[in-house]
């Protein structure tokens, strides 16, 4: 009996999660798709610049050496 009510509980937690799976994943696919479109946008010596530039006004700091 309880393994029974173990099973239909199991199969209605998943006939759950794979209904709903969908719905909730969608406007995750939407916004990876629209990031994907605005990078494609943009030319890729663009882009390269853009990071160059950011990696430079943002570097780490070179480590400060011991003075004796």
């Amino acid at each position: 009996m309880f393994r029974t009510v173990v099973r239909w509980t199991l199969l209605a937690a998943f006939l759950i999660v794979v209904g709903l799976w969908p719905a909730a994943a969608t406007p995750l696919t939407l916004a990876a798709t629209g990031a994907a479109a605005l990078i494609a946008a943009i030319p890729g010596p663009v882009l390269l610049a853009a990071a160059a530039i950011a990696w430079l006004k943002y570097r780490p700091a070179p480590a400060q050496t011991a003075r004796a």
